[in-house]
């Protein structure tokens, strides 16, 4: 299901610090990596190898007293991708995807969910009824229980923001770095969109506003002091370009620390029977989310009387039918197709659209058929297919909901793509009719 993996394969380091205590001495790390290599499952990823930095590019970057390090490989998916495909996907299967909808009632009635929808956009409302709901909304959970469900039951969430720093790339080559700071906890230097590295993350329990999420002080001097502590050169205040914070919504199971909260998933279904059943999903992540999706849908099927088969393992996402190899020979294709495109600019639409890409694209045969340029290869064409498909319709939504191109333009070009959305989106949204769920 994470087509857009297969490409981007990183390579993170993890480096032994002799001189502090708390970190794991060499031995452990390395048995730790070779369970890793033989217990994981491995097949076509290379194996665990220890680095001498003193003649590896890898110790360029860092500090002269760091001469061993241990290379494994890993792979990444980009959020926002992976976010949206998903519901592209279910969309195609018959879903009806609803963006900017909340659900501000719901109530059992006669077997059934009563539920009022508002368009946050129009104030319209309208009432869905349904035989079974699902509250996956994230760190938003609890504030759906109580508002929506009137379920004035205790918290379950535990609320812990992570926070990164995004700053001109100074890695010397494709690999990730892992270090592990005095405290203990674990931090890392990442590739990110070609020009920048990601330097994360933060576990902080957070009690505030979800709409007001940002990195705080405290947790930028401790990024910035954490990674400076192995760099040659520090990094300093001035060198971030931009940072971002997210909220882990883990199922409170009453550890002390924020890092020490479990990572995995709980699904809690209350009701059944004559009641309608409601399922909510406390914690998850990326790197289990299918997983979850799937023992979901087998309690729903519990519930409703019909179990079917999993299939989610053999299914790419929308624009990953090709080869798990393939990324290059597809890029090399779409080339060939639309020669007056990058290398650069194919490699990112194959990243982002995969075989999807000729569907954007169509039959132009010139930069001019993609109509206006709004900056760093962004065209009226992919703006328009982002619109048609992916539910964009603010430049945020194009710019870092859909992509990361926001951190190559320049604010004029970002301001740009804003009024020609506005101009666009100048007319009334139409409220929907009425729909029974079945």
């Amino acid at each position: 299901r994470l087509w857009a993996m297969a490409p981007h394969i990183i390579w993170p380091i993890r480096f032994i610090l002799p001189h502090h205590k708390d970190l794991r001495p060499a031995w452990l790390l390395r048995l730790g990596l070779f369970l890793y290599d033989h217990i994981g499952g491995r097949e076509r990823l290379p194996p665990t190898r220890t680095l001498d930095l003193r003649q590896d590019a890898a110790g360029a970057a860092l500090q002269p007293s760091f001469v061993k390090a241990f290379e494994y490989s890993d792979c990444w998916v980009e959020d926002a991708r992976l976010v949206v495909l998903n519901a592209r996907d279910a969309a195609e299967r018959g879903a009806d995807i609803r963006t900017r909808t909340a659900v501000v009632r719901a109530r059992r009635d006669d077997g059934h969910w009563q539920v009022t929808l508002r368009d946050v956009r129009t104030g319209s409302e309208q009432e869905v009824r349904a035989r079974m709901l699902v509250n996956a909304a994230g760190p938003w959970v609890d504030a759906v229980a109580q508002n929506v469900f009137a379920d004035n039951g205790p918290a379950r969430l535990r609320l812990v923001r992570g926070s990164h720093l995004i700053i001109r790339r100074r890695l010397p080559d494709a690999r990730a770095f892992i270090f592990q700071n005095a405290d203990g906890r674990i931090l890392f230097a990442i590739p990110y969109e070609q020009e920048f590295a990601l330097i994360g993350t933060t576990d902080s329990d957070h009690d505030g506003d979800l709409d007001q999420l940002e990195i705080s002080d405290a947790e930028t001097d401790y990024l910035i002091n954490a990674i400076s502590a192995y760099l040659r050169e520090p990094v300093t205040r001035d060198e971030v370009v931009s940072t971002f914070s997210g909220v882990r919504p883990l199922f409170d199971d009453g550890a002390d620390a924020a890092q020490e909260t479990t990572r995995d998933y709980v699904l809690d279904v209350d009701g059944g029977g004559a009641d309608a059943p409601c399922l909510t999903v406390f914690g998850g992540k990326l790197t289990t989310y299918r997983k979850l999706a799937e023992a979901a849908v087998v309690l729903l099927g519990d519930h409703l009387g019909h179990r079917g088969q999993t299939w989610t393992d053999r299914e790419p996402l929308p624009g990953g039918d090709f080869p798990l190899n393939g990324f290059d020979d597809l890029t090399e294709a779409i080339h060939e197709d639309y020669d007056f495109l990058s290398v650069a600019i194919c490699q990112r639409l194959v990243r982002a659209y995969g075989t999807r890409t000729r569907m954007m694209l169509g039959a132009a045969t010139s930069l001019a058929d993609l109509g206006h340029s709004f900056g760093v290869g962004l065209t009226e064409r992919e703006v328009e297919y982002l619109i048609e498909h992916e539910w964009a319709e603010s430049a945020e939504d194009i710019l870092m909901r859909r992509s990361k191109l926001g951190l190559h333009m320049t604010a004029d070009e970002i301001a740009a793509l804003g009024r020609w959305l506005d101009a666009r989106n100048a007319v009334s949204i139409q409220p929907a009719d009425e729909v029974h769920a079945p």
